[in-house]
């Protein structure tokens, strides 16, 4: 078993050597690392998922696409939302959240974070939040495939 574990590992760590040589080589997928929480492995997912970022008329649709948005259960001009849907493409969603939650333990540790993310934290449930800036990274990779350009970070920054 020791043995199948290291043949395993070396494959792993092989993988990940071409993932980031790739990443490296695809201009596109270097924007996209400049977004906090996405790293080569989800540029390279983003890259490999999504052909053509235009076919979705806005990054909510993206976010949707993904299954990263709230169900929605409104009726008579009461909106009530639920949980997220998880229709979609399930790796990608999942890598989104891990990617949001490593950004939120590292504003444990002093990093600071967007205004509106210190707020919901006050707010809502940790997992929550993981989940709605989740589904903000969906929107920003959006962003960035169909207009181009690298990710500017917001100009008001609260304290975790």
């Amino acid at each position: 078993m020791a043995e199948q574990i290291e043949g395993l590992t070396a494959r792993i760590e092989a993988l990940d050597t071409k993932i980031m040589t790739a990443v490296k080589a695809d201009e596109t997928a270097r924007r996209l690392t400049s977004i906090p929480g996405v790293g080569p492995i989800i540029a390279a997912t983003v890259r490999a998922t999504i052909q053509d970022p235009a076919a979705f008329r806005t990054g909510r649709d993206l976010a949707a696409w993904i299954g990263i948005m709230p169900r929605a259960n409104s009726s008579g001009g009461k909106e009530r939302l639920g949980g997220i849907s998880k229709r979609g493409n399930k790796q990608l969603r999942t890598l989104l959240i891990v990617g949001a939650t490593s950004i939120l333990k590292q504003a444990r540790r002093g990093v600071k974070l967007p205004a509106w993310v210190v707020s919901l934290i006050a707010r809502r449930p940790y997992k929550v939040v993981a989940v709605a800036l989740a589904n903000k990274m969906a929107r920003t990779i959006w962003a960035l495939l169909v207009k181009g350009g690298t990710y500017q970070a917001p100009a008001t920054m609260g304290r975790a």
